[in-house]
């Protein structure tokens, strides 16, 4: 049975440095990120690379970050499924993308998830569960480069 489901967000600009977009290099890429019901907005801007500000979440970070959340969150689900205990979840996600004129694309996403499990009974199923786990996530069923998984299994010691 197929639902819809919508998911809406706001953005505000706020780098108009008092004259608005007049030239490429006078106004700032700052702007803040909302959602009605939640309690902290995001603070982003461009890549420091695209006259940004560094100390801000980009776009090309939270796309990063959406496909590392949807993997672990499905994989969570998957491990339940699979009678796996998980005790410890991280992961260090790399994004690649190429700059082409005035666009670009990303190339590849990497994630690097280590999970730790309760038991080394659970290792080949915890493995195994990575594979369902993006087969199950929204988010990287419906980007156009491949997403890529180097998982690490660890056992509670």
């Amino acid at each position: 049975m197929e639902s819809t489901h919508e998911y809406a967000v706001g953005i505000e600009w706020l780098g108009n440095r008092g004259t608005g977009t007049s030239g490429y290099r006078d106004y700032g890429r700052q702007l803040v990120v909302r959602a009605a019901g939640k309690e902290h907005e995001i603070v982003a801007s461009a890549d420091k690379t695209f006259h940004g500000d560094r100390e801000r979440w980009n776009p090309e970070e939270l796309l990063v970050a959406a496909l590392a959340q949807c993997h672990m969150l499905s994989y969570l689900h998957m491990a339940v499924r699979a009678g796996v205990v998980v005790t410890a979840y991280t992961d260090e996600a790399l994004g690649t993308m190429v700059s082409e004129g005035l666009g670009g694309h990303f190339t590849e996403v990497v994630l690097r998830p280590t999970v730790t499990v309760a038991d080394a009974a659970m290792a080949d199923r915890a493995l195994a569960a990575h594979t369902e786990a993006y087969r199950h996530c929204f988010i990287a069923q419906s980007v156009n480069f491949p997403v890529k998984h180097e998982p690490t299994i660890l056992i509670r010691s």
